[in-house]
């Protein structure tokens, strides 16, 4: 099992998304149990990408559009560093 790490850049993208849709936040909430529990689960799809804003990290699946942007610990590999929850295609998209 892994330990969450929230960046400060965790919460925003997180609010901005869910606003009142309770829905999206129980889908993000399992996401986010899984990736504790296994990052490499078959349903997260987990894999390297290059973001707009964190450089290369890992992208792991919470809607058909969403993904959770995280990076295990350079230091501690038993933790896991959240930096966003953030679109997967369109305009606002994270990947480059």
């Amino acid at each position: 099992m892994y330990a969450l790490h929230f960046a400060s850049t965790f919460a925003p993208t997180y609010k901005t998304l869910i606003k009142d849709n309770q829905e999206l936040e129980k889908r993000i909430e399992k996401a986010l149990r899984l990736l504790k529990n296994d990052p490499a689960y078959p349903s997260l799809k987990s894999h390297k990408v290059n973001t707009r804003n964190f450089g290369e990290k890992w992208s792991s699946w919470v809607t058909g559009d969403l993904r959770i942007i995280w990076a295990f610990d350079a230091e501690e590999k038993q933790i896991i560093l959240l930096f966003a929850v953030t679109k997967h295609s369109g305009t606002h998209k994270e990947y480059k």
